[in-house]
């Protein structure tokens, strides 16, 4: 049986390993030359399950709004006329509610924990190295941010996650770069979560799957996805402008904040909008000043990550905009908050700067399952936290098509809530998936 898996990204290729090794024929179509160029590339690198959480959550809304006109805001809105931001933003408000924050938590930490499992038993198979490293510190600047944080705490402590809160003098000790006049009410460490270069990961997996098989067409876009006569699934490629159609028994979307616009003409509509997210990585200069592991500033929701000889500064939601313009006041936030911590650590004028867009669901969980069109998988809208449920997330859709063929057991961890259902866009009874 072939499959087709429509993006390059971690969560492709982490899809299409899978699935060669549930012992499917895989062809992976990207548009880019190499894999992991688009949202895989720049990202903070945290591999947190602990920490993950939906962007829609309690207090959320007022924070946008005291922010909003600040010279430094964690969030920037670009209003528009885009009727689909609109709508993107009414559903969001909704899941900003206590009880909807909780559901919509607890599905990513489960898939993000299965994920990390998944990664950590790729990593001995496979002895891929990606400068990764352990722990992770979340910083408050003000009680303030504690308060908010305590729904959050409050899911560690039920659901037994290693966690620790430190007072400043702690944080301090465990980071002892940190600058000492900068305020401090307290952190966060989660002692078990980690990081990793996702794109130096996505590259070494790539290379592996080839070896396995899997043939990479790069540079070719993925124009159009059409139900066959004989029940196969057509997908027109553009390859430097000419256009073929690949057939396949079954096709897997993970073309991050593309999938929407490949989706709707099949009458899927899924409610994906891209929120840019920015980073810039600096070269480190003094080792005493710099960050030794993993950080989150929780004022600015800017994290900073050690990835060797260098570290990387990532954060700022951006809403409103589809251009993947670099603006300099998104920069200079990542760079006030990675100077008020590390003033010395790196020449920040010197900085390499990215822009990206996190395909992002009003609600937080991704959609990975079956659809409605027989034969079509979804595995997409995984936002800020596609690193860390990229291995979890390709297991789980390969898991789901083997089974759909009699093979295997199916998905190893609850997929309730985590499947195109959620949205209506599940396969219809009767129907094969």
């Amino acid at each position: 049986m072939h499959v087709i898996v429509i993006g390059a990204g971690v969560i492709g290729v982490c899809s299409a390993w899978y699935l060669r090794e549930a012992g499917f024929e895989v062809t992976v179509i990207d548009r880019r030359a190499t894999p992991a160029q688009e949202t895989s590339f720049g990202n903070a690198g945290v591999i947190a399950p602990g920490y993950v959480t939906p962007w829609a959550a309690p207090g959320m809304p007022a924070k946008v709004l005291r922010t909003l006109f600040a010279s430094a805001s964690p969030v920037v809105f670009r209003p528009s006329a885009d009727p689909a931001m609109w709508r993107w933003i009414a559903r969001w408000l909704r899941e900003c509610r206590l009880e909807r924050y909780r559901v919509n938590k607890l599905r990513m930490q489960r898939l993000a924990f299965y994920s990390r499992s998944c990664l950590h038993t790729l990593r001995e198979q496979l002895a891929i190295d990606y400068e990764q490293s352990q722990g992770y510190l979340q910083l408050f600047r003000t009680a303030r941010d504690l308060d908010m944080a305590q729904p959050a705490l409050a899911l560690l402590r039920e659901n037994a996650v290693p966690h620790r809160l430190l007072d400043a003098a702690e944080c301090r000790r465990l980071e002892p770069g940190l600058a000492p006049d900068t305020a401090l009410a307290g952190g966060l460490h989660l002692p078990e979560d980690e990081t990793g270069n996702c794109p130096m990961f996505t590259r070494r997996l790539r290379q592996l799957a080839q070896e396995r098989g899997v043939r990479f067409t790069m540079e070719a876009t993925a124009r159009r996805i059409r139900l066959e006569a004989d029940g196969k699934l057509g997908v027109a490629v553009d390859a430097r402008g000419t256009i073929d159609t690949l057939r396949a028994d079954r096709v897997v979307v993970a073309a991050g904040v593309d999938s929407a616009a490949l989706l709707r003409p099949l009458g899927l509509r899924v409610p994906l909008y891209p929120v840019k997210g920015y980073s810039a990585t600096v070269k480190v200069r003094d080792e005493l000043q710099a960050p030794l592991a993993a950080l989150m500033d929780e004022s600015y929701k800017v994290a900073i990550t050690r990835m060797g000889n260098r570290f990387r500064i990532a954060g700022t939601a951006e809403l409103g905009s589809r251009r993947l313009d670099l603006r300099r006041e998104a920069v200079g936030t990542l760079l006030k908050v990675a100077r008020d911590w590390f003033p010395g650590a790196g020449d920040y004028n010197d900085a390499t700067l990215w822009v990206g867009a996190r395909p992002m669901l009003p609600d937080g969980p991704p959609l990975i399952g079956a659809t409605s069109v027989p034969g079509l998988y979804l595995n997409l809208g995984h936002g800020s936290t596609g690193w860390a449920m990229a291995c979890g997330s390709g297991k789980l859709v390969a898991d789901q098509i083997a089974a759909a063929q009699g093979h295997g057991s199916g998905p190893e961890i609850d997929m309730e809530g985590l499947t195109p259902d959620r949205y209506g866009l599940g396969p219809r009874p009767g129907s094969r998936p």
